[in-house]
């Protein structure tokens, strides 16, 4: 049951951050989401920690939890770094390609699909955001795994807030055509498709959402 409600805070507000009903910067206060849910601190201080693992809230000692605030500026930065590590990831997967890679990213893009015609923004940005890292993993170097994971930490709240289902749908068709040039051995083609895939992320967030709130239980409701 602790799990379960731990769970359905942790939803709960995600889903207000991402609906962008939650002001980045808000803050966030223990003794008012724990009346709102009816449950101890305690869990709500857990679903807190989870949120700041996954970059959408901000823990700050002696002042308690925020909604981050990532900036256009740094998303633009991180994407920039991700193309010139990315590109060259490409080149070295096309060069070393094997066919138990390639299941590996199938399997993976089709998790991705599953998650995008469901519900769970959560999820799908997630499954999305991992599918950089896995190529990373598959070719056996994890500094570039890690690397890249703290790279699409740093951009995860931005592309969650303002990624739209279609946009999350475009980009899972894109992954499955990266990994058909893999396939192929296409480097070129390869390296052009992640290059696109990667400009049009970042060319489709949308900035230009509503005011939100700051007031959780108006947020919430």
């Amino acid at each position: 049951m602790e799990s379960t409600s731990t769970h359905a805070i942790v939803q709960a507000l995600t889903r207000a951050i991402v609906e962008h009903r939650l002001q980045p910067g808000a803050k966030l206060a223990e003794q008012k989401l724990a009346d709102h849910f009816g449950v101890s601190r305690t869990l709500v201080r857990q679903a807190l920690f989870q949120l700041s693992q996954n970059r959408l809230i901000r823990l700050e000692p002696a002042r308690g939890a925020f909604v981050a605030t990532p900036s256009a500026d740094e998303a633009r930065q991180v994407f920039a770094v991700r193309r010139m590590l990315e590109v060259a990831m490409t080149r070295e997967f096309v060069r070393t390609v094997t066919p138990a890679r390639l299941k590996a990213l199938r399997e993976h893009v089709a998790q991705e699909k599953a998650a995008v015609a469901g519900e769970d923004v959560s999820e799908r940005t997630e499954l999305l955001g991992d599918f950089h890292v896995r190529m990373a993993e598959l070719m056996g170097n994890q500094v570039l795994a890690q690397m890249l994971g703290e790279l699409i930490s740093r951009c995860a709240l931005i592309t969650l807030m303002y990624q739209s289902a279609t946009e999350a749908a475009h980009s899972n068709d894109e992954h499955a055509d990266i990994v058909k040039a893999l396939a192929a051995r296409d480097e070129e083609r390869a390296v052009r498709l992640m290059t696109e895939h990667l400009l049009h992320v970042e060319a489709n967030l949308t900035f230009d959402r509503p005011v939100p709130t700051s007031d959780i239980a108006l947020a919430l409701s």
